[in-house]
Parts: structure tokens; C-alpha cells; sequence
């Protein structure tokens, strides 16, 4: 296809992180799917799903069936995504983009690890400087001198200072051992969010649990992948509430009057899932959702995944670079500076120096109370849906009517190409036969 200018392609209105997850679960699911497989397998919400649907199927010939009763379909060539490519200027661009984006992440690590260094260098010239010049001044006898050197500093003052907001994500995948101009940003700024993107994969997880069990789940067990309190501080069910939201589900009541809640959405597939059963209940929970986890446990924040060593000389040299700017400081303040030469730079970005040499601890220091306090957050957090956990696996008797009440309400419908009444793959008087031949084998059926 030819890139116009004027053209439209759907897709690239699509926020990335939507278009990725939505085109991993076609290609999942086969590329046949309802809004449903899409939504749990991808974490996304139903609206979200459906409106990445109709995008791809727009751009990439994607065609939708419809079955008896009344269920969409979306159904994508298995080139879907070479035309898509071909076709989106976005997704040519993003890969160029990715590789600078990498490229400019690593000079700015690099970049803010250099500056201690010359930082260091910068202080302790200047104080070798200023020693000699009264070295000659007491040897000469004479005052007044003007304190200059010949030495070209190549150096801006915005090279002290680099924020890298891709560097986290980076350090959550690596497994390598960072070198020491690594280290400093590591130790001044940590290595970011541990649980970054954990959240989406939370939304697929409850998501395909919810489909494998019929749609139809009690609050208990989609607890220990919420955040909720301990059992005994609460035993209220809106923590249930941003799943509803989330999934389009709604509470029902059973017959002996317990709530479950039906997502029938999540309950209409276009491939075959295991749905729960009632011998699932209790001491082969963990089968439920394929044998992971049986809780979402949040990790906990590092202080800095620099090594011991690493860290050492850091602080070693953070410490020797902090010492140098006290004594500059007072050194600068019983001088006579002349406009012009290597001390007066130094004289003029000193500010700058010392705001880098307090901000080298200040940071750091004000970062390990944070992060005490959000992993006792989080440990509290891990411990309740844990808990949560264990009482799935052993449930009182009233807890194991209400899961075996949940798995009779279950309802799963797969739509099988033979169910299909209308594609707008075909001509529609083709279809109108196809319509009423499936009506005449329903009779005889």
C-alpha cells in the first residue's frame, strides 16, 4: 500500500500499549476472537478491546462474522500485521525510534556518572590552584594577585544534571552488572519501579481466570489479586467494584442467597477454553488459572541494584567530592577572583557544584526512607491477598457453597465456524442461503 498524505489509518489513533496488547491476543486466540478473548487475554477493558478491534480490522482487511445468536466475531488474515505495517507510518517509525531512544538513554547515564568525576576534578584543581597562587604570593611577598590559569576546560554546566525517564524501565530487565558510571545514577536515583507493568499483567491475569471459570466467580476468589485488607480487618466486597468496571460485570444471587457475579462478556469465546469445575473447589485451587501464581505479590523496591563494590566507590567518591566543596567554599570566600581564566568558571558555576554535592547525598537519603516505607506498604499488601490465598485453598463450608454455586452458574459459549449466519467476508444474498439452510438442520436437528 502507498502512504497518501490525508490517508487515515485507524491504528495509529490507538494508544501503543493498546495496539500491542490487543494484536498479542489475536494472534494468541488464532486471529479469530470475540471483544471477550481480547479483553482477558490482553487485560484491556471491553471498550478499550472493541475499539482496537475495529481499528485493526479496518486497516488490515479484517472481516466480521456473526453468529445465530447475535454474537461479532472479528476474524484477521494471518498477514494481518505485515499489511498493517506496511500501511502505518507509526510502525515504521517506532523501531528508529526505540534504537535513539536507547542510544540517548545510555549517553545521559553516562553523561550523569561523568559529572561526579568532573566534578572532583573541577574542586580539587581549582584548591591545587589556589595553594600554589599563595604559595608564590607568600614567596613573592606581593597581594593582590590575580588567580588565572591557562587551563581549557571543554564543560557546560548542564552536563551536571540529566533526568533519564526510560532508564527505570530499562533496569527492570537487566541482568547484567552495571559498571561504575552506571552505578552513581543508580545510587542517586534508584533503578525505578519494580512493579512497572505488572499492573496490565494483573488485568490478564484476572481476566483469564475469570473466562476459564464460565465468567461467573464469587468475590473470594479474585481477591488475592486485588488490593484488599486482611480477612479479619474487613470482609467487605467493593474491592470487587474496578473488576465490574473493568470487565462489564454485574452481582447475581444465588438460590441459597449468596452473591457471585456473571461478566458475559468474558463468557462468549471464539476458541475453546477449560472451564472451572466443582472438584476445582478446595485442595486443587491452584488449577484454576493454569498453575500460576495463586496471588499477585508486588515486588519490593531496592534500595540500588548497583553491587557492594560499585556502591562503595560511589560513596567514597561522592563523600571526597562533598569535602572539596566545603573547603572550595571557604577558600573562594577569602580570595580576590579577577574576571576571566579556569578559577573564575569555577567561581561562576560554584553554585551549581555545591548543589551537586549536597543533592548527591540529600537524594539518596531522602529516597531509603521512601522506600521503607513502600515496601512495608507493600509487604502488608502481599501478606492480605496471601492470606486471601490460603483460605481458597481450605474455604469453611460457607465459602465452598458459594465457590461450587459459582461453578454451576458457569456458562461458557464457544462460536464455532459452523455457527456463523452471517460474514461480511461474502456477498449477502450468498449468505441469506447459508442463513436459511442452518435454519432448515436447526428443524432437523
Amino acid at each position: 500500500d502507498i502512504i497518501r498524505p490525508g490517508n487515515v489509518v485507524e491504528t495509529d489513533k490507538l494508544p501503543s500499549d493498546v495496539r500491542k496488547r490487543a494484536m498479542d491476543a489475536v494472534d494468541s486466540s488464532g486471529g479469530r476472537v470475540t471483544i471477550g478473548d481480547v479483553a482477558s487475554r490482553a487485560g484491556l477493558k471491553l471498550d478499550e478491546a472493541e475499539k482496537a478491534l475495529q481499528a485493526l480490522a479496518t486497516d488490515t482487511g479484517g472481516f466480521l462474522e456473526v453468529s445465530d445468536e447475535g454474537d461479532v466475531l472479528y476474524v484477521f488474515p494471518r498477514d494481518y500485521r505485515s499489511k498493517l505495517a506496511a500501511k502505518s507510518f507509526r510502525l515504521k517509525v517506532e523501531p528508529l525510534f526505540e534504537k535513539s531512544k536507547a542510544a540517548a538513554e545510555y549517553l545521559i547515564r553516562v553523561s550523569f556518572g561523568t559529572a561526579l568525576i568532573v566534578s572532583i576534578v573541577l574542586v580539587y584543581t581549582t584548591i591545587i590552584s589556589l595553594l600554589s597562587s599563595r604559595s608564590d604570593e607568600d614567596n613573592r611577598g606581593r597581594r593582590g594577585r590575580s588567580y588565572d590559569s591557562s587551563f581549557a576546560v571543554f564543560f557546560r554546566p548542564s552536563d551536571l544534571f540529566y533526568w533519564d525517564p526510560y532508564y527505570y524501565r530499562r533496569q527492570r530487565i537487566r541482568t547484567d552488572r552495571m559498571n561504575f558510571i552506571e552505578s552513581v545514577f543508580s545510587f542517586v536515583f534508584g533503578d525505578g519501579d519494580p512493579n512497572q507493568g505488572m499492573e496490565e499483567e494483573r488485568w490478564k491475569l484476572i481476566g483469564q481466570y475469570i473466562a476459564s471459570n464460565g465468567g461467573v466467580v464469587a468475590a473470594e476468589e479474585l481477591a488475592p489479586y486485588l488490593d484488599v485488607l486482611p480477612i479479619k480487618e474487613s470482609d467487605d466486597e467493593s474491592y470487587i467494584l474496578p473488576v465490574l468496571l473493568h470487565f462489564d460485570g454485574h452481582p447475581e444471587v444465588d438460590e441459597e442467597g449468596n452473591i457471585v457475579y456473571r461478566f458475559p462478556s468474558l463468557q462468549r469465546t471464539a476458541s475453546a477454553q477449560r472451564s472451572g469445575r466443582k472438584e476445582y473447589v478446595g485442595k486443587k485451587w491452584a488449577e484454576w488459572v493454569g498453575g500460576v501464581q495463586k496471588f499477585f505479590e508486588e515486588k519490593k523496591w531496592p534500595f540500588s541494584k548497583a553491587g557492594t563494590s560499585e556502591k562503595a566507590l560511589v560513596v567514597g567518591l561522592g563523600g571526597l567530592n562533598l569535602f572539596g566543596v566545603i573547603v572550595l567554599s571557604n577558600m573562594l570566600k577569602n580570595v580576590a577572583v579577577m574576571p576571566g581564566g579556569f578559577i573564575s568558571f569555577v567561581s561562576d558555576i560554584f553554585p551549581l557544584l555545591q548543589i551537586y554535592a549536597t543533592s548527591f547525598f540529600a537524594i539518596p537519603l531522602f529516597r531509603w526512607f521512601l522506600v521503607r516505607q513502600t515496601n512495608a506498604q507493600i509487604e502488608k499488601r502481599n501478606r492480605a491477598r496471601e492470606q486471601r490465598a490460603q483460605a481458597l485453598e481450605m474455604p469453611d463450608s460457607t465459602l465452598r457453597r458459594k465457590l461450587l454455586s459459582a461453578r454451576d452458574m458457569a456458562r461458557q459459549t464457544v462460536i464455532s465456524p459452523d455457527r456463523i449466519v452471517y460474514s461480511t467476508e461474502k456477498d449477502f444474498s450468498e449468505q441469506d442461503y447459508e442463513a436459511g439452510d442452518w435454519d432448515r438442520r436447526f428443524r432437523e436437528l
